[in-house]
């Protein structure tokens, strides 16, 4: 672990950062930028983010100038079409140590072993179950099903990567056989094959995973998602981004991969032919500096790969991670941070077309807001969502397409079902007694729940 992350132990410790949120711009000549569609620098970025580093805290009207630089923007780039897309989350599991600060999704891997006596409270499916749960869903109407999980020491990329890993001598690569837990995950090719059903977009492998499928070995990120590709994986979420900004990783997640080999497993999965998302995790130890910094990052893979189909801001969930528990934070960020943070990600983001609000993070009324504030897309149905609700997310799990509509349509805008990849878009008919879905391989128009 690093001298950082042994620092960030003691209770409200502050963090003395190499960046910081200050500027040679105006906030001024900033906006007139935004405004006149230039491509921004860093310091622009952070002028508008911080609305003017020439003064403390947020100024409540050069807050509203930036909201309506980027909802112009926002009209500009896809007019006034908002869309979501009838998906499922299904984690495979929730086992890890890699010890992320600000994550209540995982339990300690050790707890999933046979000999482990007492409870704990998470789960891991294996490829039959994840198939049963995928397979449901599909008959339900779905069009995507999308997986993220913990780092389990037993998974492994397929049976070749399993072999390498039973016969290495190293005791660094994070892997105990399946047999010594209650619950075999199978492979990572297994499981993609598993969700692979009737014609489902398989959205999974974060650059995280990707490095766990090719540990111990030399093989490169592009031989991984060629395998993952080949088992039915169609695009990749750009999620374990977190702040792309090597010293705040060093304090909230020391022990995943560096922002460069984040960069190189996304630019790899393009370079497969996979389409992906990006995010940003933001409202914790980071400053304004690094979330422009973050932006800068995804500008420039995007520049070089043209894969990235939507940008999602995730807003911070603090209550019972260890980063709160701990004392090292006091919240999240403000609601002000959170719709500058959607504003400038549309405004610095000249060359990623869609930017999602996220109502598992900022809830109905906010995400709604988020829509006029540089935002187009408006998430999935999520039949299943625990990564938000382990760390104390209160939004719920499930939206049903008629709730979109409803939604959308107050607001004076377009309801569009669409695909992962936006190729496929359905606008919605408020009127229809029966709203959808109906782009998933076996979807009618009838509702995903009863």
């Amino acid at each position: 672990m690093s001298d950082a992350f042994d620092a960030a132990q003691q209770s409200g410790e502050e963090f003395d950062f190499a960046h910081q949120p200050t500027t040679d711009q105006s906030f001024e000549n900033a906006l007139a930028k935004a405004r006149n569609g230039e491509r921004l620098t860093v310091d622009d970025g952070v002028e508008l983010i911080t609305t003017g580093t020439d003064r403390a805290g947020l100024d409540d009207q050069r807050k509203e100038l930036v909201l309506e630089a980027a909802d112009r923007r926002r009209a500009e780039v896809v007019g006034e079409e908002v869309t979501f897309v009838a998906n499922l989350n299904n984690n495979v599991t929730t086992a890890c140590n890699t010890g992320c600060l600000f994550c209540n999704f995982k339990d300690r891997s050790e707890q999933f072993r046979s000999d482990y006596q007492e409870e704990h409270g998470g789960f891991t499916k294996t490829p039959q179950e994840s198939r049963e749960i995928v397979a449901d869903a599909v008959e339900r109407g779905i069009y995507e099903v999308t997986s993220v999980s913990g780092l389990h020491p037993a998974l492994a990329l397929d049976d070749e990567h399993l072999e390498i890993l039973e016969t290495s001598e190293r005791g660094d690569l994070n892997y105990r056989p399946a047999s010594e837990y209650d619950t075999d995950p199978g492979t990572y090719t297994e499981q993609i094959r598993a969700m692979s059903v009737d014609g489902v977009h398989v959205h999974s492998m974060t650059p995280e995973e990707a490095y766990h499928a090719r540990r111990g070995t030399e093989w490169s990120y592009e031989a991984v998602f060629e395998r993952l590709q080949d088992a039915g994986l169609d695009s990749v979420p750009g999620t374990a981004a977190e702040i792309l900004v090597d010293e705040v990783r060093d304090v909230i997640c020391p022990g995943k991969i560096d922002s460069g080999e984040w960069v190189e497993a996304m630019e790899a999965a393009a370079n497969v032919g996979l389409d992906t998302t990006a995010t940003i995790m933001y409202g914790h130890v980071e400053n304004a500096k690094h979330r422009v910094m973050h932006l800068r990052t995804i500008r420039e893979l995007q520049d070089r790969t043209g894969a990235i189909t939507e940008f999602v801001p995730l807003s911070f969930i603090h209550q019972e991670t260890p980063l709160y528990e701990r004392g090292m934070i006091e919240g999240g960020a403000t609601t002000d941070e959170d719709e500058l943070m959607i504003a400038v990600s549309r405004l610095f983001l000249d060359n990623v077309e869609h930017v999602q609000s996220s109502w598992v993070k900022y809830g109905d009324e906010q995400g709604l807001k988020m829509l006029n504030c540089g935002a187009d897309d408006f998430m999935g149905t999520i039949l299943s969502e625990e990564i938000t609700k382990r760390a104390g997310g209160g939004y719920g799990e499930f939206r049903s397409v008629r709730e979109y509509v409803d939604m959308i349509t107050a607001l004076g805008r377009t309801p569009v079902e669409r695909s992962t990849d936006y190729r496929q878009r359905r606008t919605v008919d408020a009127d229809s007694d029966v709203v959808g879905p109906t782009l998933g391989p076996k979807a009618d128009g009838t509702p995903l729940l009863e």
